[in-house]
């Protein structure tokens, strides 16, 4: 036995509801946690904001919780990694540490105007070569331009240098490691990859989008990797190097280990989020995914991704839940789902408010489809699953003709990855194993890791592929003649949830 003392690292995850601290050892288990709920702030139809000091207190509390229920104190931490929700947008006073406007979440969409103002007659790709990405409300530079705009005289103070631009991952680092007496105002590739105003090839903010959307570089904070030390964490946890940054989907893929091209992640929550590594180089998508960093060790080169964004898959089940009824409880579902062999003909299109990738259709809407006099509520329980796995299908579809690779199996994680069914049949599907591992935790164990590796807990990749632990696998057993049908069925069914909104965006009065 080693007399070496063991090494904790932490975590701070700091999700869109919730913000949790995860300490873990060094063999990537969970030794504690603690978590805090904030409030959602929707002060108009399609607006979505969170205080972001009220944010700032959480993870202070949830780290002192974890600490506390570990047994540990802080200078037993050998590096804290953070992990964020993404694209949410704050706007600081650097001299006295305040937000100047609630943080614009990645779910508001107050900017569709000036995303399509913006684009103009090159409309939504005009800096797609550039970023990777669409011009859509989804992404932070037009929730900062709106902010410069409609704040009074905040345009003014931004050009004088008195104001900070970041994600949540750029404001936690900066509180942490001092605030308004000395922070670090950085933010990691990742986070920077998703406010379409970082260039993939560069790694730094293109000055030509900055000048397009009106963003003083004074603002911004420096790119740095995902994985270094970017200061020492005063406060509560006060000597703990802040080592790592990454958005919360990258660091599912990093926790999940997919660190080779072609290896691919599927996060199962209200939506869904599948990445697939591409090596080190981008890949532009000409199918509706998006293009994106999936994260930077200190010096190396940056691994790039493929990114589908699903909008509705556990959500669906809640739907099914709270809507119609049909169970009391979201895990009710499998069984009754299990009570017939098939769908029954049955489809169900969750595009509650349109659909993401592969389509970006604003103007889809929720169908069934196939209904007989045949169906019951057990056969549209089993719709409602499937209908997560044959959209992840069509993303993996659009990833393969995108890049030329084929996947050979599919990490998972993610609430929904407890229905066996519904992950059996993500496996028929798509025809290769599906497999879920032992560490649920993969967002926080992603940060967890690339701090570690900053600081030398762990001394490589090969050494984090050797720890990850299989905890269930689904293969496939669906025949081809049965898989292709079904899927031929579904994208009938696609099609039918298109056009039902008329030019202005409101319902056609016949329906």
């Amino acid at each position: 036995m080693s007399d070496r003392p063991e090494s904790y690292v932490a975590a701070i995850d700091q999700g869109t509801t919730t913000t949790r601290c995860l300490v873990f050892d060094s063999r990537g288990h969970v030794v504690a946690s603690d978590s805090r709920d904030h409030r959602q702030i929707l002060p108009r139809p399609g607006w979505v904001e969170h205080d972001a000091t009220e944010i700032w207190a959480k993870v202070q509390a949830v780290a002192a919780g974890a600490l506390a229920r570990a047994g540990l104190r802080p200078d037993r931490l050998s590096a804290l990694g953070i992990t964020n929700q993404r694209e949410t947008t704050v706007l600081w006073d650097r001299s006295t540490g305040r937000p100047v406007h609630n943080a614009v979440v990645w779910q508001d969409t107050r900017t569709a105007a000036l995303c399509a103002e913006l684009g103009g007659a090159y409309g939504q790709d005009r800096f797609r070569e550039a970023t990777g990405l669409p011009l859509a409300p989804y992404f932070s530079g037009p929730k900062a331009a709106w902010l410069l705009d409609h704040v009074p005289g905040l345009r003014r103070r931004a050009e004088n240098g008195e104001i900070a631009f970041g994600t949540i991952d750029s404001w936690l680092v900066w509180n942490l490691t001092g605030g308004t007496d000395g922070g670090i105002h950085v933010t990691d590739v990742t986070n920077a990859s998703r406010t379409l105003l970082m260039n993939l090839d560069t790694l730094d903010w293109d000055p030509a989008i900055l000048a397009a959307m009106n963003i003083p570089e004074a603002v911004l904070p420096e790119i740095r990797s995902s994985a270094e030390v970017y200061g020492t964490a005063t406060g509560r946890l006060a000597g703990v190097p802040v080592a790592a940054a990454l958005g919360d989907q990258q660091a599912a893929l990093f926790g999940q280990t997919r660190f080779g091209t072609g290896e691919a992640k599927n996060t199962y929550g209200a939506g869904s989020f599948l990445l697939m590594n591409t090596g080190t180089r981008p890949v532009p998508s000409k199918r509706g995914l998006v293009t994106t960093v999936g994260y930077r060790l200190g010096t190396d080169r940056p691994a790039y991704c493929l990114e589908g964004s699903i909008a509705i898959t556990g959500a669906l089940v809640h739907w099914l839940r709270d809507q119609l009824g049909l169970i009391r409880s979201v895990d009710e579902i499998e069984p009754l789902a299990a009570s017939v062999p098939d769908n029954g003909g049955a489809y169900v299109v969750p595009a509650f408010s349109g659909l993401f990738a592969p389509y970006w259709r604003s103007d889809a809407r929720g169908v069934i489809t196939g209904l007989t006099g045949f169906v019951t509520k057990a056969h549209l329980a089993r719709a409602v699953l499937e209908a997560t796995s044959w959209q992840t299908r069509e993303v993996v579809d659009a990833m393969h003709e995108d890049s030329g690779v084929r996947i050979d199996s599919l990490r998972v994680d993610g609430g929904m990855t407890v229905n066996k069914l519904l992950m059996q049949h993500q496996a028929d599907v798509l025809g290769v194993p599906v497999i879920r591992p032992v560490v649920a935790e993969t967002t926080s164990l992603g940060a967890a890791y690339a701090a570690g590796l900053a600081t030398g807990v762990w001394d490589g990749l090969d050494t984090l592929r050797a720890q990850w632990e299989r905890d269930a696998e689904w293969t496939p057993r669906m025949t081809e003649p049965v898989r292709e049908r079904g899927y031929r069925r579904w994208k009938m069914a696609v099609e039918r949830s298109f056009g039902w909104l008329d030019e202005d965006g409101e319902r056609d009065a016949a329906g």
